[in-house]
């Protein structure tokens, strides 16, 4: 079985969530899970919630202000009615006959629709539109507006301010939009933007025919004398140069000069040829070689007949030769007659030498007179080409001149029509209706409800988390764990109004039940982890007066005395001392006396205040509080009260005005900070934290002091809530009945 004391230290672990590191606190809500020894902190989004609970009424009165604003500005604003007319914008425009316009005004593109709004949206069009109001409808138009003026640039400056063009998506639509608080009004603004839209641009396409057309037939009159210019160049020049008819005057001048060339090249044949066989007939001359071996000599017939009546001579000779002797009269005349035959043969052979000669000369004679008919027949062809050149320019000059003074006058033609047919390039689809008058366009009663609901919850949304920004002190675990950089081991709710003696040890004196739970709770937490467990000196320090540290020193003390154990709080705060105030005894002798040598430990104990609990007060103020503290008596003092008690709670002085617990910390187990809810600013906590941890002496956390329960739902909902409250209210009945017993 285990003891009742341990099963209420247990139950008190468990009943506020501690356990694991540094008594495993664990804040719901904050993102520790795990007890805040390892990990960093962070905000959650529970986090958020639990500053919007805090400061729900910021945002309740900044919404019901911006609510109100949007609700009056509704209220009273004028009603305004829209009116709209529909335009369709042609992709071409109505092709009456087939001609081409002088601007072109098809719509294939973006930017050509945008063209045309922006038409719309013009100044030109508003003033066409500011025109047409006069009389009581420009007394209509303007009843509406303050400091109205009939000057038609104010007029003007209405129509573009409540006119809008939108247009429609993935098509060729445009709706034109007027607002106006008579919706008579409104619907016929629209749709004279609606007309005049489609006037101007049929008097654009108009008048911009008109001056095209005026243009060309002054340009046709001067093109038709530059015509007429150029053709009587053109007939002065053929006149003057015999070339009335150049195209049959070339045509013969080529023919004889084609003639002339092939003859030419049947000369030069000839020549060559005949330049050839007088070559050979030189040749074989020169050498001594019979003429008979040259073909073109030897194959004439005359040669040829001769050459065999030789051969036949020569032939019947040597039969004879066999018969008769050579003096023989047969013989004598075969031989004459040999010798004629070949006498002939050589005038034969001479003659034939002599006519290729002759064919030589004649053939160059005949070449040279071609060779001169074909230079005078050359001569001729250029000089009828260079006059052609001169008359081929002019010619197409005349001709250009003509095919442009037939193209202007087409076109002056197409365009004088087209300057008396009126061709639409966009038609009205719907024209403008007055609108219901239970449906005005302004207010948009739904639309700024709306906005002032969502306006007024962002911006007291907004406000809120600007204020919890600003707002830096200590008052959530995320700020001791997640920015002061200490694990929360305990929380001590705030006390009401009581002396300080009282307050002093309220955990024997059971003025508070709850506070006196919450260090039975912060002593279960010390002895869960085996560091604090066993400690015997623990230091008790704040950031800056006023935070309870004294406070939790004597009633933590009280607590553990409370368990068996023999424990002694020394006032170490030699310049402010205040433990002998909260247990009403004198402040004769104390530290100070101890550590001069001037009193001993048994004199300056003041015992017996409660059960195992003993204080050492400061004995006055010193004046060289730090020499005292690193005073050889003091540490000697120190090392006395370990021996004596089983606990030793030092309180120390705050670490942001003075050094004194930092030059105390060496001598100690641990230390413990205290925090006051709601009080301290985080860098300052922060700061004389650090303090603590560089100094290299283990810090069991920190206790938070003073907890506000009407805002402990918002940081602390595990622990002090309306079901612990009503435990409580409970339990103290339950004891008030059984002491009137």
């Amino acid at each position: 079985m285990e003891s009742p004391d341990k099963q209420k230290q247990e139950g008190a672990g468990q009943g506020y969530g501690y356990g694991g590191n540094y008594a495993g606190y664990s804040a719901a809500g904050y993102g520790y899970g795990d007890g805040g020894g390892g990990g960093s902190a962070h905000r959650n989004f529970q986090d958020y919630l639990l500053i919007l609970r805090e400061r729900i009424w910021y945002v309740v009165v900044v919404f019901l202000v911006v609510f109100s604003s949007a609700l009056v500005f509704t209220l009273g604003q004028v009603k305004v009615y829209r009116s709209s007319a529909t335009v369709q914008i042609f992709r071409s425009g109505l092709k009456v006959f087939d001609a081409k316009e002088v601007m072109e005004t098809d719509v294939k593109t973006t930017e050509d629709i945008n063209t045309q709004i922006k038409i719309l949206e013009s100044g030109n069009i508003v003033r066409r539109v500011a025109g047409r109001l006069t009389g009581d409808e420009l007394k209509a138009f303007l009843a509406p507006y303050e400091k109205a003026s009939a000057d038609i640039s104010y007029v003007a400056e209405m129509l573009t301010k409540n006119r809008k063009i939108l247009q429609n998506r993935l098509s060729l639509i445009v709706n034109i939009t007027y607002d106006h608080p008579d919706r008579f009004v409104a619907a016929k603004v629209a749709n004279y933007f609606a007309d005049e839209y489609l006037a101007y641009n049929t008097s654009v396409r108009v008048d911009d025919s008109k001056s095209a057309a005026d243009y060309l037939n002054v340009n046709v009159d001067e093109q038709r004398k530059k015509v007429e210019l150029l053709a009587d160049a053109l007939q002065v020049y053929k006149e003057k140069n015999n070339m009335v008819s150049l195209d049959s005057r070339k045509d013969i001048v080529n023919e004889t000069l084609k003639a002339i060339n092939l003859e030419a090249n049947r000369t030069l044949i000839t020549l060559n040829q005949a330049e050839i066989r007088l070559n050979q007939v030189k040749e074989h001359r020169a050498k001594n070689i019979d003429m008979l071996d040259l073909p073109f000599i030897a194959n004439q017939t005359n040669i040829q007949q001769l050459s065999q009546k030789r051969s036949t001579e020569q032939i019947n000779i040597a039969q004879l030769k066999d018969r008769y002797l050579p003096k023989h009269p047969k013989m004598a005349e075969a031989v004459n007659s040999l010798a004629q035959t070949e006498r002939e043969l050589q005038k034969a052979v001479d003659s034939a030498c002599a006519q290729v000669e002759s064919d030589y000369q004649a053939a160059v004679r005949n070449n040279d007179q071609v060779q001169e008919n074909l230079k005078k027949q050359t001569a001729e062809s250029i000089e009828l080409d260079r006059y052609a050149i001169q008359y081929g320019k002019l010619e197409r000059d005349w001709k250009q001149a003509e095919q442009i003074l037939l193209n202007i006058s087409g076109r002056a033609k197409d365009t004088t029509m087209a300057a008396t047919v009126s061709s639409q390039t966009a038609r009205i689809v719907d024209r403008a209706s007055p609108a219901a008058e239970e449906r005005p366009v302004t207010p948009n009663v739904p639309l700024n409800l709306g906005l002032g609901v969502v306006g007024g919850l962002g911006l007291g949304l907004a406000f809120a988390f600007f204020v919890a920004f600003i707002d830096d002190r200590v008052k959530s675990s995320f700020d001791i764990e997640g920015v002061v950089g200490l694990p929360l081991i305990g929380i001590i709710p705030q006390i009401k109004r009581m002396d300080q003696a009282d307050k002093a040890q309220i955990v024997v004196n059971n003025a508070d039940r709850q506070v006196a739970e919450a260090f039975l709770t912060l002593h279960s937490s010390l002895r869960l982890k085996d560091e604090s467990k066993n400690a015997k000196c623990i230091l008790t320090t704040s950031t800056i007066p006023g935070e309870g540290k004294s406070f939790t020193t004597t009633n933590l003390a009280l607590t553990f005395a409370a368990h068996g154990e023999r424990v002694i709080v020394v006032d170490c705060d030699l310049r402010k001392p205040n433990i002998h105030k909260s247990f009403r005894v004198e402040n004769l002798k104390g530290v100070i006396d101890v550590c001069a040598g001037t009193s001993t430990l048994d004199d300056a104990i003041t015992r017996g205040l409660q059960p195992n609990f003993d204080i050492l007060t400061a004995g006055g103020r010193a004046k060289n509080p730090t020499q005292i503290l690193n005073s050889k008596g003091f540490e000697q003092m120190i090392s006395d009260l370990r021996k004596r008690y089983d606990r030793v709670f030092i309180d120390t002085p705050p670490l942001a005005a003075v050094s004194d617990a930092l030059i105390i910390l060496p001598l100690v187990d641990g230390s413990i900070f205290t925090i006051f809810f709601n009080k301290v600013r985080r860098k300052a906590a922060q700061f004389s934290a650090k303090k603590l941890l560089d100094a290299n002496v283990p810090n069991f956390g920190a206790v938070l002091n003073g907890l506000n329960l009407a805002v402990s739902g918002y940081y602390y909902a595990q622990y002090y809530d309306k079901s612990y409250k009503d435990y409580y209210v409970v339990m103290s009945k339950s004891e008030d009945a059984e002491k009137e017993r």
